[in-house]
C-alpha cells in the first residue's frame, strides 16, 4: 500500500544557459550605467565637490558609463545569440567605442595618479599646481587621443594588414569580429602598459611619502600644534585617503585589463588560436571594471 507524499516544491530553472548569461551580463551593464551615472550626478550637483580632481573622476565615470551604455549591451547580444544583428557599420563603431573608452579610462587614471602624487608630496602647493585649467587639459587629452587612435585604427583598415586570409575566414553573415595584426597589438599593449607603469611607480612613491607623513603627524600630535601644522595634518590625512581609494581603483583596472592585453599579444603571435569562449571571458572581465569603480567610490569615499 502506497502512502501519500507531500508535494515537492520545485524551484524554477532557466530553460537554457542563455538566461544565466543575460542575467550576468545584463547586471554588469546596468551597474555600469546606473553606478557611474550616480557618480556624475552627485559630483556635478554638489558645488562643494567641484574640484579639479573630482572633475577627472567625473570624466572617468563618463567613460565607464559609455561602456555600459554603448558597448556591453551589444556585446552581450553578440555573445548570447552568436550573431551580430546591428550591421557592419555599427560593428566598426562598436569596436571603435570599445577601444576609445578603454584607453580614455587608463589615461584618466594616469592623470589622476599624477594629481594624487602632487597632492601628497606638496599638499599646500597643490591648489596652485593642479588647477581647473590643468584638469580640463588632462580630460581633453584623454578623450581626443583615445578617440583619434581607435577610430583611425579601425576605419583606415590598417589593423588587419597582412591578415587578409584570416579576415576572410572569420567573415560571415551577421558576424562582427575584428582582427588586429602584430604591429598594432604591440602598440595597443604599449598604450596600456606605459600609463600603467607610470601609475604603479607614482603610487609606490605616494605610499612611501604617505608613511613618512603619517609618522610626522603622529609626532606632531603628541606636541602642541600650531594652526598651520594642524591644517597641514588634516590636508595630508584627507589626501592620503583619496590616494588609497584611487590606488584601489588602479589595482582593479590593472587586474581587469592586464589578462586581456596579454592574451591579445599571445594570440597575435601564435596565429589566433585562443578559443572564442576564453577570449569572451577575458573581454567581459575587462568590461566589468566599468561597474567596479562606482562600488569602490561608494565603499571608500565618505562623501559618496
Amino acid at each position: 500500500m502506497r502512502t501519500p507524499t507531500a508535494p515537492v516544491l520545485k524551484l524554477p530553472t532557466p530553460q537554457d544557459p542563455k538566461s544565466s548569461c543575460i542575467l550576468i551580463f545584463g547586471l554588469g551593464a546596468v551597474l555600469a550605467v546606473l553606478g557611474n551615472l550616480l557618480v556624475m550626478v552627485y559630483i556635478l550637483h554638489f558645488k562643494q565637490l567641484h574640484s579639479p580632481a573630482n572633475f577627472l573622476i567625473t570624466s572617468l565615470a563618463f567613460a565607464d558609463f559609455l561602456v555600459g551604455a554603448t558597448v556591453m549591451p551589444f556585446s552581450m547580444v553578440r555573445l548570447v545569440e552568436s550573431c551580430w544583428y546591428f550591421g557592419e557599420s555599427y560593428c566598426k563603431f562598436h569596436s571603435s567605442f570599445d577601444g576609445s573608452f578603454c584607453y580614455s579610462s587608463i589615461f584618466h587614471l594616469c592623470f589622476i595618479s599624477i594629481d594624487r602624487h602632487i597632492a601628497i608630496t606638496d599638499p599646500l602647493g597643490y591648489p596652485t599646481k593642479f588647477t581647473l585649467t590643468v584638469s580640463i587639459l588632462c580630460i581633453l587629452f584623454s578623450w581626443i587621443l583615445a578617440l583619434t587612435y581607435s577610430f583611425s585604427l579601425f576605419y583606415t583598415g590598417i589593423n588587419d594588414d597582412g591578415l587578409e586570409e584570416l579576415v576572410n575566414a572569420l567573415s560571415c553573415v551577421g558576424g562582427c569580429q575584428i582582427a588586429v595584426n602584430q604591429t598594432w597589438v604591440l602598440i595597443d599593449f604599449l598604450l596600456f602598459f606605459i600609463p600603467t607603469l607610470v601609475m604603479i611607480i607614482l603610487y609606490c612613491k605616494i605610499f612611501l611619502v604617505a608613511k613618512q607623513q603619517a609618522r610626522k603627524i603622529e609626532s606632531v600630535s603628541s606636541k602642541t600644534k600650531s594652526s598651520s601644522q594642524s591644517y597641514k595634518a588634516r590636508v595630508s590625512k584627507r589626501e592620503r585617503k583619496a590616494a588609497t581609494t584611487l590606488g584601489i581603483a588602479v589595482i582593479a583596472f590593472v587586474l581587469s585589463w592586464f589578462p586581456y592585453f596579454i592574451e591579445t599579444i599571445i594570440d597575435a603571435f601564435l596565429g589566433f588560436i585562443t578559443p572564442t569562449c576564453i577570449y569572451e571571458i577575458l573581454v567581459w572581465v575587462a568590461y566589468y571594471n566599468s561597474a567596479m569603480n562606482p562600488l569602490i567610490y561608494a565603499f571608500f569615499y565618505p562623501w559618496f
